[in-house]
């Protein structure tokens, strides 16, 4: 991904609402799924971390697009936003 498709997408990422809460049960393997189902449907994912949860939001974001097969986008204090490209529904197209 490129710095000028990344900035694009942090763009279109301002006006998203949260679409998951990551709390003190962290990373588990039912957000990792819930997380990779949204992608059928979405292209850009918002996600925040709450203050209860210990873990890193940056090595967070690493792991989960790491399992969900996607890209991050930014990690702005506890809020992450990752891209997976739809093959089949895209919605996002992307600057050259």
């Amino acid at each position: 991904m490129t710095s000028k498709q990344r900035a694009y997408l942090k763009g279109l990422a301002m006006n998203l609402e949260p679409v998951f809460q990551i709390g003190k049960g962290g990373l588990g393997p039912e957000v990792t799924e819930a997380v990779s189902e949204t992608f059928n449907t979405r292209e850009l994912v918002k996600i925040s971390v709450l203050k209860n949860c210990m873990e890193d939001p940056r090595q967070m974001a690493e792991v989960l697009a790491d399992r969900t097969h996607s890209q991050v986008v930014q990690v702005i204090g506890r809020k992450i936003v990752l891209y997976k490209e739809n093959k089949d529904h895209k919605k996002i197209e992307l600057p050259k």
